[in-house]
């Protein structure tokens, strides 16, 4: 693995920020036209903004049931008592009042593509929003485990906010001994390095609390894991030896959150202090009713973020699926989808102005990691568009091809990148959400 420094990845991630937000469309031919949006979370917001900054005369109407957004992104830290939750609420006033985008607070219910329409349920009754284009950007939709799973008692806290203060609650009763599980979904989910990180700041919080041989068992359903290995393995062995046992390979047979309870391929366990189960997962419902892949996620033509039925219907963030080279996928994150997003609002002005697509186009994913409570790692890629291979090296078609900029090498892992985590984390919130 090449290696960047701090500063070249600070860089790099701010050059591929600054590359994806020039507008190469910035009016349209349509009188007026209508673009509806599904989902207030980093996608979703993204889309909304720059469609207004970009696109003149284009109304957009932004579709969310909750009244704001709580950020994934440095929720792990709320877990542990780190960060108050109000940290990771983002409003959505700026996008009203600053950009003029729409806010209809509700659950879009159904999509008539044939005429058009999104069916909206909200508090005063049902809505039905016209558009000219449609994107969704509803998440991921959890898998239930097989057994008897109840996440009000066994939560995940893959989706932040209620669930967060409960695993936050939980961690903090427990004591001397106790064993905290929690498990790794099978590839794909959101946030690849986000379980990884969970068990580093949950051991680290078990030692500042003087919880002697408290310890977390971490079961991963893959092989290996997902994302910067060689900074996770050192704080599995090193930094956290003794308080993280890994263990993968460990498919979820079943669940019993009445005994916190579950039962892998690999091992069992009973009676855990906390059991953190993050469920495997699949596109949002609104969404997945396109159609899917093998995977559970929809498809799309990574230049527009179109599918293939509906080219005016548009997928991105964790949802959608972007052809990429075998083993060099596009992950499920904030940060991609706050890149996609700029490309699929570029797609869509262009495509009202009468223009073609850019095949010019490229995403980044960047993200840091916490390891303990004053210290990060960090990684980071780009996804240009050309050809993609397969496992044998052999063009299988066109998407979207990673070539990564390196993650943090052990002696990376410090408190400087710690410091700078947040603030990339405050640029990927203001540049959605101001």
């Amino acid at each position: 693995m090449h290696h960047f420094n701090r500063r070249d990845f600070l860089r790099s991630a701010g050059a591929i920020a600054a590359f994806a937000a020039i507008p190469r469309a910035v009016s349209a031919a349509v009188t007026s036209p209508r673009v509806v949006v599904v989902g207030g979370g980093f996608g979703g917001a993204t889309v909304a903004k720059y469609l207004r900054m970009w696109g003149g005369n284009v109304q957009v109407t932004l579709v969310e049931p909750n009244a704001t957004h709580i950020s994934c992104i440095l929720s792990n830290l709320v877990v542990t008592g780190a960060l108050s939750m109000s940290r990771i609420v983002l409003a959505y006033d700026a996008l009203k009042t600053t950009h003029g985008v729409s806010i209809v607070q509700g659950m879009a219910q159904a999509i008539d593509p044939a005429g058009n329409r999104l069916t909206v349920q909200t508090a005063s009754g049902t809505q039905i929003l016209p558009y000219d284009h449609l994107v969704l950007s509803p998440g991921v939709d959890f898998m239930p485990a097989p057994g008897n799973w109840n996440p009000n008692l066994t939560p995940h806290a893959w989706q932040a906010g209620p669930q967060t203060t409960l695993l936050k609650n939980q961690l903090a009763s427990m004591r001397a001994n106790d064993t905290f599980v929690m498990t790794v979904p099978k590839s794909p989910y959101r946030c690849p390095p986000g379980p990884y990180e969970r068990a580093c700041v949950v051991a680290d919080y078990l030692r500042a609390k003087g919880r002697t041989g408290a310890k977390v068992v971490l079961l991963d359903a893959n092989a290996s894991i997902q994302a910067e290995p060689e900074a996770f393995s050192h704080a599995f062995s090193v930094t956290h030896a003794g308080r993280i046992q890994y263990v993968p390979n460990a498919t979820v047979l079943s669940v019993d959150s009445a005994t916190r309870s579950i039962a892998t391929s690999a091992m069992n366990i009973s009676n855990a202090k906390v059991l953190n189960y993050i469920p495997n997962q699949r596109a949002g419902t609104i969404a997945a009713g396109l159609g899917v892949n093998a995977s559970g996620f929809v498809p799309v033509n990574p230049l527009s973020y179109g599918t293939a039925s509906f080219p005016n219907i548009h997928v991105i963030g964790d949802s959608c699926a972007v052809p990429a080279s075998d083993g060099k996928a596009v992950p499920k994150s904030g940060h991609m989808a706050n890149s996609q997003a700029k490309v699929c609002a570029d797609a869509i002005l262009r495509s009202l102005s009468g223009q073609t697509l850019d095949t010019n186009v490229a995403t980044n994913s960047a993200c840091y990691s916490p390891i303990t409570a004053r210290t990060a790692s960090w990684l980071s890629a780009n996804f240009v568009y050309g050809d993609i291979y397969d496992v044998n090296g052999t063009v299988k078609g066109k998407g979207m091809h990673r070539t990564d900029l390196g993650e943090a090498p052990t002696s990376g892992v410090d408190g400087d990148s710690y410091v700078d985590m947040f603030t990339w984390a405050d640029s990927i919130f203001a540049d959605s959400f101001k």
